[in-house]
C-alpha cells in the first residue's frame, strides 16, 4: 500500500503497509536486553485494597505496574537533558517525528583495546548525502543483540570526532544499536554526547540520540523515512519505537 507524505516540504511515497520496526521490546525477563548494571525490568499486577488486580486472580481487568529504566532496558530516545543540570525533557524536545534517514553499516575499528566508530568510517558511509537522521548498524549483527547483557562488556562507541562530524552534517537524530554513543566507562567525559548536542555552544535542543536499536540484516543500507515513536514522558529519555519505511521513489 502506497502513501504520499511530506517531510520538510518534500514529497515522498512510502510503503505504509510494510513498516520496519527497529526497536527491541521490553520484557519482564532476565533475557531482556540490559545495560548499566541494573536488574531486569519488572511487570507485575498491582495490588489495590489488598486485591491483586489480575484476571488470573479473579479481577475483571489486568492492571500492571512496570519498573524499568529507559536507558538500560531497551530501545530508548534521549534528549540533551540526559547530560545537563537544566531540565530538558524528551517530550518537549522531540516535536517532529518523521525524518529522511540513512541506514549505514559499519565494522567498529580496534583502537587501544576498544572498538570505535570513527569519523572516517562515517564519512565513507554517508558521503555527500544530507540526512536529518542516521541509523548506525554495527557488525557483527546477530539476534543476540535482542537479549545481550552489556554491563562490563565495553561495547563499541563513537569517537568525539565522529559525533562532531554528524553535528556539522546537520544530522539531528542519531540512532545506534549499542547501549551508548560513548564508552561504557569514560570517567564521565561523555565526549560523543556532548559533541553531538554541542554542549559547549548553542545546544541542539531538538536533536535526539536513540540507543539500543536492532536493525535486522534484511534491512538494506540506504535511504528511508524514519518515524520515531515515544511515550510522552517528562523525562530526559523515553522508551521508543523507531520505524523505517521504504521509499518507492529514492
Amino acid at each position: 500500500m502506497k502513501a504520499v507524505i511530506q517531510v520538510n516540504s518534500r514529497t515522498y511515497t512510502i510503503q505504509i503497509d510494510q513498516p520496519l520496526d527497529i526497536s527491541i521490546p521490553l520484557r519482564a525477563s532476565k533475557d531482556n536486553v540490559n545495560a548499566w548494571y541494573l536488574p531486569p525490568p519488572k511487570i507485575y499486577p498491582s495490588v489495590v485494597n489488598k486485591s491483586v488486580v489480575s484476571i488470573g486472580e479473579g479481577a475483571t481487568v489486568n492492571f500492571n505496574t512496570i519498573e524499568f529504566n529507559p536507558h538500560a532496558h531497551g530501545t530508548h530516545t534521549e534528549c540533551v537533558g540526559h547530560i545537563t543540570k537544566e531540565l530538558y525533557t524528551i517530550n518537549d524536545c522531540l516535536t517532529q517525528f518523521l525524518f529522511v534517514t540513512e541506514v549505514i553499516t559499519v565494522v567498529p575499528e580496534s583502537f587501544e583495546g576498544d572498538y570505535i566508530i570513527s569519523e572516517k568510517q562515517l564519512r565513507y558511509a554517508i558521503g555527500n548525502k544530507k540526512r536529518e537522521a542516521v541509523v548506525i548498524r554495527t557488525l557483527p549483527n546477530t539476534k543476540d543483540k535482542l537479549s545481550k547483557q552489556y554491563s562490563y562488556t565495553n561495547p563499541p562507541y563513537l569517537t568525539e570526532a565522529a559525533a562532531i562530524y554528524l553535528r556539522k552534517k546537520d544530522v539531528k537524530h542519531l540512532l545506534i544499536d549499542t547501549p551508548s554513543v560513548d564508552k561504557e566507562n569514560d570517567n564521565g567525559q561523555l565526549l560523543a554526547h556532548k559533541a553531538f548536542w554541542n554542549l559547549g555552544g548553542q545546544i541542539r535542543l531538538n536533536s535526539t540520540i536513540t540507543e539500543l536499536v536492532f536493525v535486522p540484516n534484511s534491512v538494506k543500507d540506504g535511504k528511508y523515512i524514519l518515524n520515531i515513536l515515544i511515550a510522552p514522558f517528562e523525562n530526559d529519555a523515553s522508551p521508543s519505537k523507531p520505524i523505517l519505511y521504504k521509499l518507492y521513489d529514492k
